[in-house]
C-alpha cells in the first residue's frame, strides 16, 4: 500500500498505463499491417504460381500431359492446386498434394466462373465457402484463378492455399509483441526501483529530516549526493534549516531578553487578548493576581481571572481605542492600572496593562500630610500659651511678682520644649538625608551603662518607678558613637517611664555576643496595641494618649532611635502586649567602618 503512495509507485503506474495503451494500438496497427502484407505476399505468390502452370499448360500437348506437368510444378511450390480443362472435366490436387484426383462435380462459384466466362484473373480471399468435389474445405482458403486455353478449350487454374498461414504471421507478431511489452514491464519495474534508489531515498531522507527540525532540531542536515534537482533540493533545505535556526536562535534570545526585561520590571505587566483572556503576566502581576484571588476566596486552582475594575478598563479601552487608568484596592495595597490598546495593523487585538503599586507613595504622601499637622499642632500648643501668658504680664493683669514669676516659668518651659522640638525635626531631617556624624571611640560599656542608670535614678524615684539593670559581669568594649548611643537609651527609658504606672518596673538589659551587642529596655507599663506596632518608629505617631501620664512627648523619639540605630549599622525592634508591657530591643554589630 505504501508503494502505491510513494512517488515511484504513482511513476511505475503511469509508465505501464502508459505503455498498456500505446502497446495496444500499436498491436492492433501492426496486426492490420501484418495481416495485409502477408494476404498481399500469399496473393502475388499464389498468382505467380497460377500464371506458371496456366502457362504450362497451354504449351502443354494435351490434356495429360499438362495436367502430370501441372502435377509437378504444384509439389515444387508446395500449395494445391485445382485444373479445369473444360467445364465439365476438373482435376484437384489430393490431401498430400502428391497427385491430382479427378472430379465429375461442376464448380459452382460465382466469382470463380467469371474465370470460364470472362476470361480474368479471380482472387478469393475465403469469405465464400469453396467446395471440391462436392465438399467444403474446413479451414477457410485464398483461391487465385486463372483462365487457360487447353486446345480451344476453356478453362482455367485455381491456386488455393489456407488463411492458417496468413494467422500464424499473425499469432507470431502478437507473441513479438506481447514478448516486448514483458520485457517493457519488466525494464519499467528495475526503472522504478532505481528511481526508488535515486529519487524516493534521498526524499525519505529530507523527510526524516523535515521531522526533525519540526522537533525543533534544526542543526539537522541532510548529506547532498548529486547535483541534480534532488541535490539542488536538499542544498536548499539545508539552507532553510541555518536559516530557521538563527531566525529561531534570534527570537529566542529576543523572546528571552523581553523576559528578562519583564520579570526585572518593579511594575506588572499583564497582556490581555481580544477576549480579555491572560496571555503574559510579570511577577509582579502574578503577586497582583494572587492578592487578588486571596481576598476574593477563590482557589488557586481555577483559570486565573482579573478584578472586576481591570475587566471594565478592558472592555473601554477595546471600545475607545485610548489608555486608560483606573486604581483598584487589594489587600490593603493601592494599585494604579494604565492600559494602552494594542494594534494588529489598523484593529485593535488586545490590550497591555501596566500596574504599579503606589501604596508607598500614598503613605508617604499621607505622612507628609500628618507631619504638617503635627508639627503644625505641636506648635500652636506652646504658641498659645506663650502668647496668652506674655499677653497677661504685659497689660500687667498678674497683680503679684510671684504669679508673674510661674507664668514667666511656664513660657519659659514651653519655649524649652519648642527648641527640643525643633532640635529633634532638624535632627531626624539630617539623620533621613544621611547627614547623621557618628563621633565613634571605644569605651566601656559596663561603664556606659553604670551613667545611664545613675542618670535616670532621680527620675524613677520622682515617677516612684523602679529602676534595674542586668548587665553582664564581664567587661564590654565596643566602637560607637558614646552620645548617640546615651540619647538612644536616653528616648527609651524616658518614654518607658512615661508609659509605666507608679510602682512599676523598668528593665535596662546589655548582653553581648561574638557579633555584637544587645541592648533591651524593658517596662511593665500599659503595653502598645498590636494595630498600633507597625509604626511606633514613624514620625509623630502616637498610641492613644489616654494610656500616657504626665506632658505627651513629640512623637519623634522613636523615629530619631530608629535613625542612630541604623547610623550603626543596626536593627531595633518593639515587642509587646496590652495591659503588661513593652520591650524596645536595640542591636550594635562589632567592627563598624568609617561608611
Amino acid at each position: 500500500m505504501m508503494f502505491w503512495r510513494s512517488v515511484v509507485g504513482k511513476l511505475w503506474a503511469t509508465i505501464i498505463l502508459l505503455m498498456a495503451v500505446v502497446l495496444i494500438v500499436v498491436t492492433i496497427l501492426l496486426l492490420q499491417y501484418f495481416e495485409r502484407f502477408h494476404t498481399a505476399q500469399e496473393e502475388e505468390r499464389l498468382t505467380n504460381h497460377a500464371s506458371v502452370i496456366a502457362t504450362v499448360i497451354e504449351d502443354a500437348d494435351d490434356v495429360d500431359s499438362a495436367v502430370e506437368s501441372a502435377m509437378n510444378i504444384a509439389k515444387n511450390y508446395s500449395c494445391n492446386v485445382f485444373i479445369a480443362t473444360s467445364e465439365a472435366e476438373y482435376w484437384y490436387s489430393d490431401q498430400k498434394g502428391e497427385s491430382l484426383i479427378p472430379s465429375a462435380t461442376f464448380f459452382e462459384d460465382q466469382a470463380l466462373s467469371a474465370v470460364f466466362d470472362h476470361q480474368t484473373e479471380v482472387i478469393n480471399h475465403g469469405s465464400d465457402p469453396f467446395f471440391i468435389d462436392g465438399q467444403q474445405l474446413e479451414n477457410e482458403q485464398m483461391i487465385v484463378g486463372i483462365p487457360v486455353d487447353i486446345g480451344g478449350e476453356s478453362g482455367a487454374v485455381f491456386m488455393y492455399q489456407s488463411l492458417d498461414v496468413v494467422e500464424g504471421a499473425r499469432g507470431e507478431t502478437t507473441n513479438i509483441i506481447l514478448l516486448s511489452a514483458g520485457i517493457a514491464i519488466i525494464l519499467t519495474t528495475v526503472f522504478a526501483f532505481f528511481l526508488m534508489t535515486r529519487i524516493t531515498a534521498p526524499l525519505r531522507k529530507m523527510r526524516k529530516a523535515s521531522l526533525e527540525v519540526a522537533k525543533g532540531n534544526f542543526d539537522t542536515k541532510v548529506p547532498i549526493l548529486t547535483r541534480d534537482e534532488i541535490g539542488l533540493l536538499g542544498m536548499a533545505f539545508n539552507r532553510m534549516a541555518r536559516a530557521l535556526n538563527k531566525n529561531i536562535t534570534a527570537l529566542n534570545q529576543e523572546k528571552e531578553q523581553l523576559s528578562r526585561i519583564l520579570s526585572s520590571m518593579a511594575d506588572g505587566v499583564i497582556t490581555l487578548d481580544r477576549e480579555g483572556s491572560l496571555v503574559v503576566t510579570n511577577p509582579p502581576a502574578d503577586q497582583f493576581i494572587r492578592a487578588w484571588v486571596f481576598e476574593q476566596g477563590l482557589s488557586s486552582e481555577e483559570t486565573p481571572q482579573i478584578p472586576k475594575e481591570i475587566e471594565t478598563l478592558f472592555n473601554q479601552v477595546v471600545e475607545l481605542e485610548k489608555e486608560q487608568m483606573v486604581e483598584v484596592d487589594v489587600q490593603g495595597r493601592s494599585w494604579v492600572v494604565l492600559m494602552t490598546p494594542l494594534y494588529q495593523k489598523s484593529d485593535v487585538r488586545g490590550a497591555v496593562a501596566v500596574l504599579r503599586d503606589m501604596t508607598e507613595e500614598r503613605m508617604h504622601d499621607k505622612l507628609r500630610k500628618d507631619f504638617i499637622a503635627n508639627v503644625s499642632h505641636e506648635l500652636r500648643t506652646p504658641i498659645s500659651l506663650l502668647q496668652g501668658y506674655s499677653e497677661a504680664i504685659v497689660d500687667d493683669v498678674v497683680p503679684s511678682e510671684e504669679e508673674k514669676r510661674e507664668l514667666a516659668q511656664i513660657i519659659y518651659d514651653e519655649t524649652l520644649r519648642m527648641g527640643r522640638l525643633v532640635n529633634e525635626l532638624l535632627d531626624i531631617a539630617r539623620m533621613e538625608a544621611g547627614h547623621i556624624t557618628l563621633n565613634r571611640e571605644r569605651f566601656s560599656l559596663n561603664d556606659f551603662a553604670e551613667r545611664i542608670m545613675n542618670k535616670f535614678q532621680a527620675s524613677a524615684n520622682d515617677h516612684n518607678v523602679q529602676l534595674i539593670s542586668n548587665i553582664e559581669n564581664k567587661e564590654i568594649d565596643m566602637d560607637a558613637d558614646p552620645d548617640r548611643l546615651e540619647q538612644v537609651l536616653t528616648n527609651l527609658i524616658d518614654n518607658a517611664f512615661r508609659h509605666t504606672s507608679e510602682g512599676g518596673k523598668v528593665l535596662l538589659n546589655i548582653r553581648s555576643d561574638d557579633e555584637g551587642v544587645q541592648l533591651d529596655v524593658t517596662d511593665t507599663g500599659s503595653g502598645i496595641a498590636e494595630e498600633d506596632l507597625p509604626f511606633v518608629f514613624e514620625r509623630f505617631y502616637k498610641a492613644d494618649k489616654a494610656r500616657t501620664r504626665g506632658h505627651s512627648g513629640t512623637g519623634l523619639g522613636l523615629a530619631i532611635v530608629k535613625n542612630i540605630v541604623e547610623a550603626h549599622r543596626g536593627q531595633v525592634s518593639a515587642h509587646s502586649k496590652l495591659g503588661e508591657g513593652t520591650t524596645f530591643s536595640v542591636y550594635i554589630p562589632y567592627g563598624l567602618d568609617d561608611s
